[in-house]
């Protein structure tokens, strides 16, 4: 097997800021930030059509990260010398969708957004970096949600695969691995992120609303994997979920059962259904637990069976427990809350650090697909400190790396064909989660705090240089 490729990872939402030269608005522009220690309500933290309409208000006066990033589409070019200096072998990036096309409808894109694009990636690619290139990473044109209610509808599938030969046609010869769609399972944890689904005022998500959202994401993303074969697009297909890795609470045979429900839903069902081509065994029963109805298509069946992915991937971050125990302690996660688990510590912000967690997943990922494996996100989100000298100690995220690439190192020996590593956030960005600067998780930190302040001028932590050596001894090994 090929050796590992380490490397890292931004999203252009969280990165790139660039709210002009007619970057059209999308779902993430329209989040404000909220302190954590405020009173906030819950209509203020979840997207409804009230806070989006505030959103649009060009006088409202709340603070929107997700418009300024960490100026990505400013330093972009300069960022790519210090990944290089660094040493990656592979960078993953999002392509913005309402930077290229404003509405998500135009025949023609905006020629600023594509001159951004073409000067990054082609420089990555000079550079000798692999591109990792996400299609859409949680920003949905904000006029095909106000039009169309998002994937809600099938016509979204028609204007994504538009967008998505565009940018075939235009950097399809020197992209290496595509990603059409970011932690795809988000859409059943999170709508407003994963489907573009806006939160009804009185009442909760439709199961309906999700689940057939998800399916036309299934489809748009064979369609894109059917035209970019046609067009003889060279780069490797893949998909990606968020993974949790599943403990039960207790050796009980609910628990140990309910560990099962909760994997076949929240973890394995988008996975198994863009990797294998159907859909699952226990899809239907599920969705005649919970009343879900929405049209599958013969043709539809038929683009899933002959466009499955090349490889497979996923974000891992902690892992989380199964009980059916009501009222255990509960703690946070990526995309989720879960019973705490005692026998690990947590970040700041609640999650669970657990490396062994990491090559347990591996395994299940590789055992259940036997697809080459990626590893698209994962990192330590923490407060860092500046210092007078423009130093950055955080001893703290070198340790995480040290004992998750441990673990990534054993599973790729135990048999797993691990192909490639990415560190989420590898320059500071915009935390997805809480909307905030304070949980960073780059080697290269930003001068920027949450309110949007600062010079955004870029240091490297200790953690690069930690990494930079630990990259040259892999790449070392690999050539002997």
């Amino acid at each position: 097997m090929s050796r590992i490729l380490w490397g890292g990872a931004t999203s252009a939402s969280q990165y790139e800021g660039g709210f002009t030269d007619g970057k059209g608005m999308d779902t993430q522009d329209c989040r404000p930030y909220i302190p954590r220690t405020s009173n906030a309500t819950t209509e203020t933290r979840l997207l409804t059509q009230k806070v989006i309409d505030e959103a649009k208000d060009p006088n409202s006066s709340r603070y929107y990260p997700f418009r300024v990033g960490t100026k990505g589409y400013e330093y972009g070019l300069t960022d790519i010398d210090l990944l290089e200096e660094l040493g990656v072998d592979i960078y993953r990036l999002s392509i913005s969708w309402s930077r290229l096309f404003p509405t998500g409808e135009e025949e023609e894109p905006n020629a600023k957004g594509v001159a951004y694009y073409d000067a990054i990636l082609q420089k990555l690619h000079a550079a000798g970096i692999k591109i990792f290139l996400t299609i859409n990473h949680y920003a949905l044109p904000l006029s095909i949600v106000e039009k169309y209610r998002g994937w809600t509808n099938r016509k979204t599938i028609d204007l994504f695969v538009h967008f998505a030969k565009f940018v075939f046609k235009k950097w399809g010869n020197i992209v290496d691995y595509w990603l059409p769609f970011n932690e795809i399972n988000a859409g059943y944890f999170s709508p407003y992120n994963g489907v573009g689904l806006v939160k009804p005022e009185d009442a909760d998500y439709s199961y309906d609303d999700v689940f057939r959202s998800l399916h036309y994401q299934f489809v748009a993303n064979a369609r894109t994997i059917q035209a970019a074969r046609k067009m003889g697009v060279p780069g490797k297909f893949g998909a990606m979920v968020a993974c949790f890795c599943y403990y039960p609470l207790t050796p009980s045979p609910e628990d140990n059962l309910e560990l099962v429900r909760d994997e076949e839903v929240n973890q394995w069902y988008c996975m198994d259904i863009l990797a294998k081509g159907k859909y699952p065994y226990y899809a239907q029963p599920f969705f005649d637990k919970h009343h879900v109805t929405f049209e599958i298509t013969q043709e539809d069946r038929k683009v899933l069976k002959e466009n499955t992915v090349d490889f497979v991937s996923f974000s891992y971050y902690s892992s989380s427990i199964c009980t059916v125990k009501e009222n255990s302690t509960q703690t946070a996660g990526n995309l989720v809350v879960t019973t705490k688990n005692p026998y690990l510590k947590a970040t700041e912000w609640g999650w669970q650090i657990d490396p062994i967690g990491l090559r347990t997943t591996l395994h299940k990922v590789y055992d259940r697909y036997e697809k080459p494996v990626i590893i698209s996100e994962n990192g330590l989100g923490a407060r860092d400190q500046l210092e007078a000298n423009g130093a950055v100690h955080d001893p703290y995220r070198t340790e995480y790396f040290k004992e998750h690439f441990k673990q990534i190192i054993a599973a790729k020996n135990e048999g797993v064909d691990v192909r490639a590593y990415m560190a989420w956030g590898i320059i500071d960005i915009v935390s997805a989660g809480s909307c905030e600067m304070d949980k960073r998780y780059g080697v290269i930190y930003v001068d920027a705090d949450n309110d949007g302040h600062g010079t955004y001028k870029r240091y490297k932590k200790d953690s690069f240089n930690w990494y930079h050596n630990f990259i040259l001894e892999q790449r070392a090994k690999g050539e002997k």
